[in-house]
């Protein structure tokens, strides 16, 4: 079974941050291009931000720039979100994909991902 397992989520007020983690399994995360997205109740899901370990490349959301930062541990097979000065509108599920031919160029699209995540629920609010 190939799964990519979230975790780091949480009720947090405005200003704070969080630390979400997404942890795979049954393959190595260095072969693929990674990506997190959000959805908010009723709307849209939305690229967040998109990693590609080859080129060496990192994409990010306008809404999000300069508070949010991926990375990624090969040795832990797992790649992270960092997320800073939270706002209420950042409230959302994230999630996180892989895709074999995702290379994390141009924006983030949730395009030729091959696997996601159940999704962790980030909640800002006071």
């Amino acid at each position: 079974q190939l799964q990519l397992v979230e975790s780091g989520g949480g009720l947090v007020q405005p200003g704070g941050s969080l630390r979400l983690s997404c942890a795979a399994s049954g393959f190595t995360l260095d072969s693929y291009g990674i990506g997190w997205f959000r959805q908010a109740p009723g709307k849209e899901r939305e690229g967040v931000s998109c990693i590609y370990y080859s080129g060496g490349r990192t994409n990010y959301a306008d809404s999000v720039k300069g508070r949010f930062t991926i990375s990624a541990d090969n040795a832990k097979n797992t790649v992270y979100l960092q997320m800073n000065r939270l706002k209420p509108e950042d409230t959302a599920v994230y999630y996180c994909a892989v895709g074999k031919y995702y290379y994390c160029s141009g924006y983030v699209s949730a395009g030729g991902m091959d696997y996601w995540g159940k999704g962790t629920l980030v909640t800002v609010s006071s």
